[in-house]
């Protein structure tokens, strides 16, 4: 038996969005995936429709798409997402442009295609999966991290837009969770001349150890299927390992210098 509600989810080819789509495919909602190539899988557990998050046609034509074939858009899953990591000095500026072009800008223009149909209905959720790294400026992660901080910044701004109306938003931030996020993270390359070696050498190895240990994705997955069944959401939620879900609460209560020396630590950058 279907479920009636109609969830959309960018970036399901792989990784969050895969295992949120089997999920809730699983308690019989009628899930839609993106990818910018599904030919690429052609044995996908659910169906996948083509969308670049960067083109803002192709992202109006699979919304429209979707709403044409099934009625409506009752939960837009934001899931899409780049990863960068590297030195700032030594960053060049255009994979840090795509990056907050995915993690950012693309988001946005989903939203925007999405909410014209979620007006007409008079209903509809967005959940914006952000990272517990927007919360804190982590060290060859900050490109990545001001991303993601952008991103719950204007999501908190759409909640209190969409006071007026019965449409709700909030933002899942994930923390380590184990999948092949390492693998397709864009990486400034490692310089043996670099005043950053030996600090980003190790930083690169404790990101990837990090993620190795992470949680399975299928937390998230869950916690995505909660958030849908909640009447009142509130702007943020996370899940991940126990310290970094606690990291944002340490931050607030200790002294600045305090918390930044700690973090450091984490990092072996002392």
């Amino acid at each position: 038996m279907k479920n009636s509600r109609v969830v959309l989810i960018t970036g399901a080819s792989s990784g969050i969005g895969l295992a949120i789509g089997q999920h809730l495919s699983s308690l019989h909602y009628q899930v839609i995936g993106t990818s910018r190539n599904p030919k690429k899988y052609p044995n996908h557990p659910f169906p996948l429709i083509a969308m670049d998050v960067l083109d803002t046609a192709a992202v109006k034509k699979a919304i429209d798409t979707v709403v044409a074939e099934h009625n409506r858009l009752d939960v837009l899953i934001n899931n899409a997402g780049m990863g960068m990591a590297g030195p700032l000095e030594e960053f060049s500026m255009e994979p840090l442009e795509n990056v907050f072009d995915t993690n950012l800008k693309g988001p946005i223009r989903v939203m925007q295609h999405s909410l014209v149909h979620m007006h007409k209905q008079q209903s509809g959720l967005i959940i914006n999966v952000a990272s517990i790294a927007g919360a804190n400026g982590l060290p060859f992660r900050s490109v990545y991290s001001a991303s993601k901080a952008a991103l719950m910044r204007v999501s908190e701004s759409l909640r209190l837009e969409l006071r007026h109306t019965p449409i709700q938003c909030t933002v899942l931030s994930p923390g380590s969770i184990k999948t092949a996020i390492a693998d397709n993270r864009y990486y400034a390359p490692l310089l043996e001349k670099s005043v950053y070696y030996q600090q980003y050498k190790e930083a690169i190895a404790d990101m990837n150890n990090h993620v190795e240990k992470g949680l399975p994705p299928l937390a998230v997955a869950k916690r995505i299927e909660k958030l849908i069944h909640t009447k009142r959401l509130k702007p943020h939620y996370t899940v991940g390992p126990l310290l970094e879900v606690l990291s944002p609460v340490i931050k607030f209560i200790l002294p600045q210098r305090m918390y930044e020396t700690i973090i450091a630590s984490f990092y072996n950058l002392n």
